[in-house]
């Protein structure tokens, strides 16, 4: 079955990046893309505070709008090179960013939804930045790949994977970080961010269990001691010049976890490369 692949869209070129990104990440599985245009009435409404509704004329210029951007879009990915492996498909919708996601993720039976994401500086980002940081607390039910405006496509050889060992990790968790790993041969670097010297029985166990889950996928551990875990993760990163880092997004992941709702934002707007977040 081809992997169903979810992109919304501003038609910006932080956006169009995105989508380019993802396309050659995912060059060799069979993929059907969709791509998710949420209408914007701003131009055509004045003082208005309601949606204009489906048949008045400013609806349906914006659907229209929308619909020629979308010609636009599909003519200038038939200059990317042809991959008889892909399918496009368009999707509009006048409803929030985070429902018409949720609905398409539901109607399509979504795998993955890969987004840009403007800095916290980025210009005026109707969809991204803010947005994409929700669509990683929000979307439950398929992981979400975030990527930053400037980073340009290159086969992942290193994904770094933060975490403290204190939870017990689940296979399932990890199917689609072992499936890029594979697909692009590249190393999971195991970031242990350190608070005390020692671990627990706990964590040495959880730790093992996580090596016995990579066992077939290349990957190393390392420690880092750093009081700010974000600018932490984003030195490593850095200092090896590491191609994504990844993370499982738990339901109580943004309270008391080593992972903070400050971390995530911070990683969120200013990581310089793609953002895989697991569920």
């Amino acid at each position: 079955m081809n992997k169903r692949i979810l992109i919304p869209t501003d038609f910006s070129k932080n956006a169009l990046n995105a989508i380019r990104y993802t396309i050659d990440l995912y060059a060799k599985l069979n993929c059907d893309f969709y791509f998710l245009s949420v209408f914007s009435f701003d131009k055509y409404t004045t003082n208005s505070l309601s949606i204009p509704e489906e048949g008045s004329a400013a609806f349906e210029q914006a659907k229209e709008d929308c619909e020629k951007n979308f010609v636009k879009l599909l003519d200038t990915l038939a200059l990317h090179p042809d991959n008889l492996k892909h399918n496009y498909y368009t999707e509009s919708s006048y409803s929030f960013l985070s429902e018409a996601i949720q609905k398409i993720i539901t109607e399509k039976d979504i795998d993955l939804v890969a987004m840009g994401t403007k800095g916290a500086t980025g210009a005026k980002g109707v969809l991204f930045g803010s947005n994409t940081v929700m669509a990683m607390e929000k979307i439950r039910e398929c992981p979400v790949l975030a990527i930053p405006e400037h980073v340009s496509f290159m086969s992942p050889k290193e994904i770094v994977f933060p975490t403290d060992f204190k939870d017990v990790y689940k296979r399932s968790e990890f199917r689609y970080l072992i499936e890029l790993a594979k697909m692009h041969n590249a190393e999971i670097a195991i970031l242990h961010l350190e608070k005390n010297k020692e671990l627990s029985k706990i964590q040495l166990s959880n730790k093992q269990l996580l090596s016995s889950i990579l066992s077939e996928t290349a990957h190393q551990f390392h420690t880092l001691t750093e009081k700010n875990l974000g600018k932490g993760i984003q030195s490593f990163v850095e200092s090896r010049e590491s191609d994504m880092v990844s993370f499982i997004n738990r339901k109580h992941f943004f309270f008391g976890n080593v992972f903070s709702r400050p971390l995530i934002k911070e990683i969120g707007y200013d990581s310089d490369v793609p953002i895989l977040a697991l569920h």
